[in-house]
């Protein structure tokens, strides 16, 4: 007796990846085996730009947060220092996002990690 095998699920599994990788250019969207490379190598790249996303922001939020500083007359480590001697706890999205958006709440939060 011959051997089964299961191609509606060999290629639907192969459908689904092509159609995933709808939109790339050549071969990559429609030759089995390089659009299935493509795939894993996009999944790859998912996996470690997720991480490097959250590294640029930080990167982001601190020149925002040192240049409004500047404007108040101290660097972003000694705004920092001022700030964790002073007891304020705020993380760096929301002081870059008052930096931005609000300065005057921004320099209201500075005089007090000044003054304290």
């Amino acid at each position: 007796m011959p051997r089964s095998v299961n191609h509606v699920a060999s290629r639907a599994k192969r459908k689904n990846i092509l159609k995933l990788t709808k939109g790339n250019f050549g071969a990559r969207k429609n030759v089995w085996t390089v659009a299935k490379n493509t795939w894993e190598k996009g999944l790859t790249y998912a996996f470690r730009d997720r991480r490097n996303k959250k590294r640029n922001f930080r990167a982001l939020w601190i020149q925002r947060i040192n240049a409004a500083a500047r404007l108040e007359g101290l660097s972003y480590s000694q705004l920092i220092g001022t700030l964790h001697k002073a007891g304020i706890e705020m993380n760096r999205k929301v002081l870059a996002d008052l930096a931005m958006n609000h300065p005057e709440a921004f320099k209201a939060i500075v005089e007090k990690a000044k003054n304290a």
